[in-house]
């Protein structure tokens, strides 16, 4: 298969990945020097390579902070050196190398319960779309309902309607219970995907409705032809031309909202933002799924989007947040530049420098849930085996801790220039691709590392 054919291939899976609040697909394998050799150089002798790479074992042996357990409950002083890693960082993005893994979501939730009571992180935010978001958060501020369903009715179809994002909002809602004066909150930074539903155009109209009711006219006029937006999958096959005159009109809809009222207003903010996110999922649908250049370029405004969305929710409630997606979206670098040339991690440091942290996750083997094809058929288990030497994670797992953390920021230069050459890679998103195997520069995507030995396929609801 061609370049050219595959990316295009891989672009509108991509695309419409996203669209199921389920993107980041195997990518296409990026232009590369041979496993360890920079391009340019000359061949280094195998005696020589076995050298380096023993050097770079062992610098990474004596870094390394091993991890008593993936699981939340329980001591967690094993994880005061990440702690210490994170700093004062306002925003951590903490990766995934699949989308279905029991021990990278159970990581999450142990994480987030230390960043909650040693260093008063607020909000777990999480990449599905910000209306799912709203009716999380709900749940968790005391709202009616049972964990599973409201998994199931704000994540549903999502690789995330899994027992362990339960057991993450239930312990949020009972931590909420035991200590109202600093809530918990849990948020969705992505466009409206699989659908916007209409509590959100209504929250918008509502608004408009108190602080400028003569305004209201032009806005239900142009949402008229947009709410509620059920299934956004079903909205890609409207014709081109429809898709993006009803994306200009979203902005003209936030354009109104934007002159309705007073900056700084908390309900003209929140109305603001909502409107946002409806202008944000009309542009991305307005993408033509025959052109891979409009694909990328729709993946980019949506990684713009989240690091936006992100950003908005975490200056205007003041509190530290970690926030949960690919490790294509949380790091610096994805393992497909054509489609995600600038992560949101790049978004995020650009905006807060040193107060945005990017923490991958790599595995050595093990199984997880992902999809035949996007859009078809139902999440299933794939098991893949230990990591060949040509791998990143095959000298990851030579150090002799079977699970651990590491700062890349402080290795010396044998491993940082050991990581930063780009090589195949464990990365699965809503589809496992496996040929080629996708390629990162691990040294260049992360600041901090978390290495697990083996996972296993995250729990069915």
């Amino acid at each position: 298969m061609a370049d050219s054919e595959r990316i295009g291939r891989r672009g509108l899976l991509a695309a419409t990945a996203a669209v199921a609040a389920a993107a980041v697909l195997a990518p296409v394998a990026a232009v590369a020097a041979p496993v360890g050799q920079p391009m340019g150089q000359p061949a280094v002798t195998a005696e020589a390579e076995g050298a380096r790479h023993t050097a770079v074992v062992r610098a990474l042996d004596r870094a390394a902070r091993p991890l008593r357990t993936t699981e939340p409950g329980g001591p967690s002083t094993d994880l005061r050196a990440l702690a210490a890693m994170i700093g004062d960082a306002e925003v951590v993005g903490l990766g995934e190398a699949t989308h279905g893994s029991h021990e990278f979501f159970a990581m999450k939730h142990r994480l987030f319960r230390h960043l909650v009571e040693e260093k008063g992180f607020t909000t777990f935010a999480l990449e599905t779309s910000w209306t799912s978001g709203l009716l999380v958060d709900a749940y968790v501020q005391g709202g009616p309902g049972d964990a599973r369903q409201v998994v199931k009715d704000a994540l549903g179809g999502s690789p995330w309607e899994r027992e362990e994002f339960a057991d993450l909002i239930s312990w949020m809602r009972a931590y909420n219970l035991s200590r109202p004066q600093r809530p918990l909150h849990f948020l969705g930074d992505d466009i409206g995907a699989p659908g916007l539903g209409d509590a959100v155009f209504e929250r918008v109209a509502s608004y408009v409705r108190q602080a400028r009711p003569d305004a209201l006219p032009a806005l239900d006029g142009l949402y008229a032809g947009l709410r509620p937006l059920d299934d956004t999958i079903a909205y890609l096959g409207r014709p081109l031309a429809e898709r993006r005159e009803n994306s200009a009109g979203a902005q003209q809809a936030l354009d109104l909202v934007a002159a309705s009222g007073t900056p700084g207003d908390e309900a003209y903010e929140w109305a603001v933002q909502h409107a946002r996110n409806i202008a944000q999922t009309f542009a991305f649908a307005a993408l033509d799924i025959a052109d891979p250049a409009s694909v990328s370029a729709a993946e980019q405004l949506r990684d713009r989007a989240m690091a936006d969305n992100t950003a908005w929710w975490q200056r205007r409630t003041g509190g530290k947040v970690l926030l949960s997606a690919h490790n294509g979206h949380t790091g610096y670098l994805a393992t497909d530049t054509f489609m995600y040339p600038e992560p949101q991690g790049s978004h995020l440091r650009d905006a807060y420098g040193s107060g945005y942290l990017a923490i991958g996750f790599t595995f050595g083997s093990g199984s997880f849930l992902t999809n035949d094809e996007v859009l078809t058929g139902g999440w299933k288990t794939v098991t893949v085996p230990p990591a060949t030497p040509d791998m990143n994670e095959h000298t990851l797992d030579r150090v002799r801790h079977r699970d651990y953390y590491v700062d890349l920021r402080t290795l010396p230069r044998t491993a940082r220039d050991w990581l930063d050459v780009s090589r195949p890679t464990y990365d699965a998103g809503s589809v496992y691709i496996s040929d080629p195997m996708p390629r990162l520069a691990v040294g260049r995507a992360y600041d901090v590392l978390i290495h697990l030995n083996e996972v296993h396929a995250a729990r069915k609801l």
